[in-house]
């Protein structure tokens, strides 16, 4: 999903950072471009900060997530919105959720239960489209995360692990 676009956004924040590295993954969330764009502002405005997926949708054409890596967001119009540094990264069963958890993703009412009703309606679609058995011990991954780039709205004023914005 590289694009001229987010090969642009990130060379900004590569300079910036004094990065001399072009490793870094580009994701849009949900399932379809109304669902991204939203999920993107909840990012953009500090309220969303960690994502959650199925182990089985990682592999070669979608890396499982990293601590220290890096990912582009892009919204609903494949548009760059914000780069963010993996801070975490936990695998186990979908309902091992913890209310910290739903907090930060921050998508609807910020509660476990919530979360959990969302987020078995959201892979339930997926296990129908696929076809594979959805269940609430299905392996999922859990990524916590920090705004590094645009600076108007990293996290700490951090660009990097120490590099702070001027």
């Amino acid at each position: 999903m590289r694009s001229a676009l987010t090969d642009e956004f990130w060379r900004g924040y590569r300079r910036a950072a004094g990065l001399h590295h072009d490793d870094y993954d580009v994701v849009a969330f949900g399932d379809s471009p109304g669902m991204a764009t939203g999920l993107a502002e909840l990012v953009v405005a500090g309220i969303k900060r960690a994502t959650a997926g199925l182990v089985r949708q990682f592999g070669p054409g979608e890396p499982p997530p990293v601590t220290g890596g890096y990912v582009v967001l892009l919204d609903g119009a494949d548009r760059p919105r914000a780069i963010w540094r993996t801070t975490e990264v936990r695998v186990g069963p979908l309902n091992s959720v913890d209310e910290r958890f739903a907090w930060d993703e921050g998508e609807g009412d910020r509660t476990r239960d919530w979360w959990l009703s969302a987020h078995r309606r959201f892979f339930e679609r997926r296990a129908a489209a696929e076809g594979f058995q959805m269940h609430d011990e299905i392996e999922t991954m859990f990524e916590r995360f920090q705004i590094v780039w645009p600076p108007e709205i990293a996290d700490n004023g951090q660009l990097l692990d120490g590099a702070v914005r001027k």
